[in-house]
């Protein structure tokens, strides 16, 4: 069952991020590297590293979004919808993909693998031991002062609150907004 599962996601994942480059608008394209990125997560999900998988599927799932927002935010067509060519220099484009591609089945198929090794009764843990090792209270530790860094900075970018329209004691009848024409009128 797991290796029909995992050769799902592997069609899928291909799949999906052949459509990133096929579809005609930014938003579009968004989605499918999304749906890219989670089906190549759930593999995670089939070796035992729960936490990890769902880790990467949230984080994944976060970033998109927030590219998303960004986009209906900032660009000129709206919510990034209008057809636009996704690819430039088609030609160059395909010779990098197929170095890349046969440099990477080379290093795969070439690198001394080890073979066999114990299976161990926890490996998220063994997972972070191999790959920060004793470092890793000190990027948990990061992580947060990461996470505070990005709120306080959200908050203190936000020169007003949401009710801030309506006074500092919220009795205004219409909303002080700086340009007319919303709700408020």
């Amino acid at each position: 069952m797991q290796t029909v599962i995992f050769l799902i996601c592997a069609v899928g994942a291909v799949a999906a991020g052949i459509a990133v480059f096929r579809v005609d608008s930014m938003a579009r394209a968004t989605l499918a590297l999304l749906a890219s990125f989670v089906v190549a997560a759930i593999p995670i999900l089939l070796l035992g590293l729960s936490y990890l998988g769902v880790l990467v599927i949230l984080m994944m799932v976060m970033e998109m979004m927030i590219m998303a927002v960004f986009m209906v935010m900032y660009m000129m067509n709206p919510a990034g919808l209008m057809p636009m060519k996704m690819v430039h220099n088609n030609r160059m484009s395909l010779v990098i993909a197929a170095v890349v591609f046969v440099l990477l089945a080379a290093g795969a198929l070439l690198t001394p693998w080890p073979s066999g090794g114990r299976a161990t009764s926890d490996p998220t843990l063994a997972l972070g031991m191999d790959l920060m090792g004793p470092h890793m209270l000190v990027m948990i530790v990061i992580g947060l002062a990461l996470f505070a860094t990005m709120i306080a900075v959200v908050v203190l970018s936000t020169h007003r609150g949401r009710y801030d329209r309506f006074g500092d004691d919220l009795r205004r009848r219409t909303p002080d907004d700086p340009v007319r024409g919303g709700l408020g009128k």
